[in-house]
């Protein structure tokens, strides 16, 4: 499931448990007659078709990557069974024996056989980088002071509640229709936008939801208080008992393929912890990947691989762009996206204007990189980049955000078509200017 069992039992959703019991002895019975019933001629897998980053029926959640590597080692094409994963989803996908796989449950969930885990990952809270917080233990003080957002009946929820933290509490919807409501993304949007200033919720899902929304913004794991709740879970795949040759064939490709599965998980923006609970970093990235240019702006998915180069624009790495800063006609143009100051804030409510640490002399145009911009952001950022840009246009323009960042990309690709013509892209983004120990400097945000 897309999130940890307790989730559910929580939520009045135990009734899966006799559900799924009223369906499985059936199986079972077949099963003592004619052994394990998996279609072994294609992988048939069990999965919410409007559930991301989990999946989708376009394939672009993690767990459809996952599926696709094991179909991949399976020798076998991947089928899908769709269901909404609420109520009767066990009952109605894997215990009907419409599908064999699903690809991710708590590794405590016992509607189901578990291979052995392939993550784990935590609760985490998710705050604006201006945001200075000493620790992510909900028992420090400055947390009385804070707007928080939470769903209710999760660990998480609990925890705030023993430390008096409710009446500063937003919540959010729990179990909801994923093809209606998505309250992650709710919550990791109104921390973007100033509505609250933390969010609690499960580590992939505010991840990947950070990364989209304002990779700015910062994920951190939650730390357990001394109560009864956890705050991380491992994650298995979930199968029908009573088909060990099935889980020990599946364990091999988890073994096998761990690696790659990381890797996938970690472009998702998924929070990782190791064996002792620490988070894993992702890997830097040393080459650019064999990705295509697309037609048009990139408006999703920002932090992924990213193309070698951008048609009509020089591409440099950094060493190059040591060279080029050496000149008076080189403007650099940072593109990280930041929060915006909300038009209505609450009567009294702070603003911090958002800081961040980027190449030195460099202008932070935020929020310039989204693939879609409104036509007054459009008309903002070409006006701006004509003032950088000189009478002539003769100065060059370099654009960088952060590795594996398409909102630089997008940025310099709209310079481009504005008809700039001195236009350069440096991929390494300022995480990589910092890393060589070269010069920085703390910025906010240009405004229009």
């Amino acid at each position: 499931m897309s999130a940890p069992f307790r989730w559910w039992w929580r939520n009045g959703l135990g009734a899966l448990v006799f559900a799924a019991a009223a369906a499985l002895p059936i199986a079972a019975q077949g099963q003592a007659i004619t052994g394990e019933i998996v279609d072994r001629t294609r992988l048939r897998v069990c999965a919410d078709p409007n559930n991301l980053p989990y999946s989708n029926d376009k394939g672009e959640g993690f767990e459809n990557k996952i599926a696709e590597l094991v179909g991949e080692e399976l020798g076998l094409p991947v089928d899908y069974t769709w269901f909404p994963q609420t109520i009767g989803f066990v009952r109605r996908t894997l215990a009907a024996n419409r599908c064999d796989l699903i690809i991710g449950v708590a590794t405590t969930n016992e509607l189901m056989q578990n291979t052995n885990p392939y993550y784990r990952s935590s609760y985490v809270m998710i705050h604006r980088p201006d945001l200075a917080l000493k620790t992510a233990r909900l028992g420090d003080p400055i947390f009385r002071t804070l707007k928080i957002g939470i769903q209710p009946q999760t660990p998480v929820a609990t925890m705030a509640a023993r430390q008096g933290l409710l009446d500063r509490a937003k919540t959010y919807k729990m179990i909801v229709d994923t093809r209606l409501e998505k309250p992650a993304r709710a919550m990791v949007e109104d921390v973007a936008e100033g509505a609250i200033d933390v969010a609690l919720t499960w580590g992939p899902l505010g991840g990947y939801w950070a990364g989209q929304i304002d990779p700015s913004l910062v994920v951190r794991p939650l730390i357990a208080g001394r109560g009864i709740e956890r705050t991380d879970y491992r994650i298995s795949m979930g199968i029908r008992h009573g088909e060990p040759d099935w889980k020990h064939e599946l364990n091999g490709i988890l073994e096998k393929r761990g690696a790659d599965i990381e890797t996938i998980l970690l472009d998702y923006g998924i929070p990782l912890l190791n064996g002792r609970g620490e988070l894993i970093q992702p890997a830097k990235v040393e080459a650019a990947a064999d990705v295509p240019e697309p037609e048009g702006y990139r408006t999703s998915d920002y932090r992924a691989a990213v193309p070698k180069g951008l048609k009509n624009a020089r591409t440099v790495d950094l060493a190059e762009l040591q060279a080029l800063v050496k000149r008076d006609d080189v403007v650099l143009i940072d593109v990280m996206p930041a929060a915006r100051e909300p038009e209505e804030r609450p009567e009294g409510a702070i603003w911090r204007e958002p800081k961040r640490d980027t190449i030195k002399d460099a202008v932070w145009l935020a929020n310039m990189g989204y693939g879609r911009l409104s036509e007054g952001d459009k008309a903002a950022f070409e006006t701006e980049l004509s003032r950088l840009a000189g009478p002539a246009g003769e100065k060059t323009l370099v654009f960088f955000c952060e590795p594996n960042c398409w909102m630089s990309w997008n940025a310099a690709k709209r310079a481009v078509s504005s008809g700039f013509k001195n236009v350069v892209w440096f991929p390494g983004g300022a995480q990589a200017w910092i890393d060589a120990g070269l010069e920085q400097e703390t910025v906010t945000p240009w405004r229009p």
